[in-house]
């Protein structure tokens, strides 16, 4: 009686082939995105807090709309030139840093000199840009400055106009903080409350502060 041969055949399934192909997006490094990502999302807010607190200072003491919108416009220039330099100083030592360590690496690496070429111009691709970085800090400080500014612009009675502020601004913070979560895949109500909470003590203290000042005699 002849033998009976089985051959089982395996068919790979037509999913399995796709998921092999394709990175989840879980497994997508959003801190890649961390270099401009926290330049923006700091400048951004940056302006917006700071230049709404200058303005708020001022008109705590003083009821003349020009004089709050160039104090906003000052801040504005002041903090965009101080972000910038900042960022570019900062980014640049960083970059030092890890351009020194690959040439260590490469002193000290084995003798597969191909390879570590290769390595080094992937290394060199990753490395951080200082002019991005200033670029970004500046023009995003320069978005979230101009939201107080013009908000006040346009109003005429100065407590309304500093309601008006308060409002702008913490709408503009929602919105920097929920876009800067979503784009770092981040809780979304934490980063919010986060920013909101903070925008408004720095607000209700420079307020403060400079109304006290401005009550004991120091108001022009």
């Amino acid at each position: 009686m002849a033998a009976q041969n089985h051959v089982q055949i395996t068919i790979p399934k037509e999913h399995d082939n796709q998921n092999q192909n394709q990175v989840p997006e879980e497994d997508f490094d959003y801190s890649q995105r961390g270099q401009w990502l926290r330049a923006a999302v700091l400048g951004a807010n940056d302006g917006l807090v700071s230049t709404a607190s200058l303005m708020m200072g001022v008109g705590a003491v003083q009821k003349n709309v020009n004089a709050m919108i160039l104090t906003g416009f000052a801040g504005l220039f002041a903090g965009a030139c101080s972000m910038a330099i900042g960022e570019f100083v900062s980014v640049y030592s960083q970059l030092d840093i890890e351009l020194a360590q690959m040439k260590r690496d490469k002193t000290t690496g084995g003798q597969n000199q191909e390879h570590q070429q290769q390595q080094e111009e992937g290394n060199k691709e990753q490395l951080p840009n200082p002019f991005q970085a200033a670029v970004a800090s500046a023009i995003a400080f320069s978005l979230g400055a101009i939201v107080p500014i013009l908000a006040a612009a346009f109003i005429a009675d100065h407590k309304v106009r500093l309601a008006v502020i308060v409002a702008a601004v913490s709408l503009a913070l929602l919105a920097f903080g929920g876009i800067g979560a979503f784009l770092g895949r981040s809780p979304m109500l934490k980063s919010c409350a986060r920013v909101l909470i903070g925008g408004w003590m720095a607000m209700a203290i420079t307020f403060g502060l400079t109304k006290l000042i401005g009550s004991t005699g120091l108001e022009m």
